[in-house]
């Protein structure tokens, strides 16, 4: 049997060939030595039985056959000799384990104990969150460059310079290099993929890698704590990057508007402004610094804040004391400025006593809810309270929608937080709509190239992957594709009309939909 398998993964990597799957000289050394071992112990047998004659021999089958080529005068002094060559041969295949692929045999039990099962990494921002600890450098170690997260990354897929693989491989190789004086025999047969420099800046950090890895690998917690490393040592830092930072620095946000502004969208509404004296409404509506800012991302505060006023919610916003949730310098790696713009929020909800928040942007629930320790407030997303005053009776549509569309997971609404139901269930209550799905979805949705401070940066491979996206909601046959984020919504828009699809495809909020079907 293990003569058989050992040919089948032969047969699976080089003639079966998996586009994923590398083709190194450690990979043909590995198969190539456990096949000696089991031929030489079919040999080894054979000498035995010829040499010791059991009566049961028979049984050992291929060693059987091997005897009847044998004669006993030729097997006696021979099969010693062959018995140690064998038992050399598998103890050094055993020896050297922990400089082969096949160390996952060893790293990944222990590699998925240390990364939770796959549980979102949250990290510390404290002093020395940039260093890599014992748990991922198990995971690097577990690692056994399958290519699973090759074949589901957006930026590999876009063909862009980065992929997961390549840059885990680069970390072990640092890592071994700094911590053992033999490390570079473990990485004979690697090749430039060493040279990181600033590709992991192209990683969007849309955790797709995790959903496939098989030993619960977070690539995107170790590219965020090299980006760390990278802001801390003034180096490998795009710099549009360095700019956008110094723009959220100055102005409190990306797009190098005044805090003046920030309210600006909302003229007309009359909205209860939480940061005036004696304001007082049960939730604050945190608007966010896109969704304030870009004219195209200003229509999901629109709508969302008409269909409360229409649902009778008492709720408020911040207006021109928002401050930004400090998502953008996180996803960098500035993780002092984080902390800064993270202690502002939570000082400023204390003072006007705010204790439920809802956001329009994934990004900043996720920060709100998963980054922030100290956080004293409840934070949801704006497609959880829909649901709940759709639920409760509030919200009531007048006319159906005679419309097919499809829906756009957010990865950090998605897979960092499943919330993946619930925005379908919104979609679902609109009478006429009829929902279809796009090849990947839910949590095998592909990302829009929006995140991780992409957003920011001028980083393109040989397609974006927005249009990647866009084409895949097209093929749907879909009049509208819907998402749940602001930076999806501009980043899709500007896709579509790259795609001159302005015609057949819209792209649209979830809020602006249920706007509309409110409307009538």
């Amino acid at each position: 049997m293990l003569v058989a398998g050992i040919l089948w993964a032969i047969i699976r990597r080089y003639i079966q060939r998996v586009p994923r799957l590398e083709m190194r000289l450690e990979d043909a050394l590995v198969p190539g030595w456990l096949l000696l071992v089991g031929l030489s112990g079919f040999v080894v047998e054979g000498f035995r039985l010829v040499s010791q004659q059991p009566p049961w021999g028979e049984w050992s089958f291929v060693g059987w056959q091997m005897a009847s080529l044998l004669s006993a005068e030729m097997a006696k002094p021979l099969y010693p000799y062959l018995w140690w060559g064998h038992a050399l041969l598998s103890l050094c295949f055993i020896a050297a384990i922990p400089f082969t692929k096949l160390f996952h045999i060893l790293g990944a039990p222990a590699g998925i104990y240390f990364q939770g099962s796959g549980k979102p990494v949250v990290l510390d921002v404290e002093e020395g969150a940039g260093e890599f600890d014992l748990g991922d450098s198990i995971f690097f170690d577990a690692c056994m460059r399958c290519g699973r997260c090759v074949a589901v990354c957006p930026s590999a897929g876009a063909g862009e310079p980065f992929n997961p693989r390549d840059f885990i491989q680069a970390m072990r190789h640092a890592l071994w290099q700094k911590h053992l004086p033999w490390g570079d025999i473990r990485f004979l047969s690697m090749g430039k993929e060493n040279e990181v420099g600033e590709k992991f800046w192209y990683c969007t950090t849309c955790r797709a890698c995790l959903e496939v890895c098989p030993v619960y690998g977070a690539t995107y917690d170790a590219v965020m704590k090299k980006r760390v490393l990278a802001v801390e040592e003034g180096t490998n830092v795009p710099t549009l990057m360095n700019q956008t930072l110094e723009k959220v620095f100055k102005y409190d946000n990306p797009w190098e508007s005044s805090k003046k502004k920030r309210g600006a969208w909302a003229e007309g509404l009359d909205l209860v402004d939480l940061a005036k004296r004696d304001a007082k409404a049960d939730l604050c509506y945190f608007v966010g610094c896109t969704t304030s800012f870009d004219d195209t991302a200003q229509g999901i505060a629109l709508s969302f804040s008409k269909i409360l006023q229409s649902a009778g919610v008492n709720f408020g916003i911040l207006g021109q004391e928002e401050p930004c949730c400090g998502d953008i310098a996180r996803r960098a790696g500035e993780l002092g400025l984080f902390v800064e713009q993270m202690e502002g929020c939570i000082d400023l909800f204390n003072k006007y006593g705010i204790t439920d928040v809802v956001t329009s942007s994934p990004h900043c629930f996720h920060t709100f809810k998963n980054d922030y320790p100290e956080a004293s407030f409840r934070t949801r997303h704006y497609t959880l309270v829909l649901l709940e005053l759709i639920a409760n009776g509030k919200l009531q549509f007048k006319d159906g929608m005679d419309a097919t569309v499809t829906y756009h997971d957010p990865c950090y609404l998605g897979r960092y937080n499943g919330i993946f139901d619930e925005p379908r269930e919104v979609i679902r209550s609109i009478p006429g709509l009829n929902l279809v799905e796009m090849t990947h979805h839910g949590a095998d949705s592909l990302c829009c190239g929006g995140g991780g401070g992409r957003m920011w940066q001028d980083l393109n491979g040989e397609v974006k992957m927005s249009e990647v996206r866009i084409r895949e909601a097209e093929a749907t046959g879909a009049q509208i594709l819907v998402t749940a984020c602001p930076l999806c919504r501009i980043m899709l828009e500007d896709a579509r009309k790259a795609a001159g699809l302005n015609e057949t495809l819209r792209v649209m909020d979830i809020n602006e939909l249920v706007l509309q079907a409110l409307e009538g």
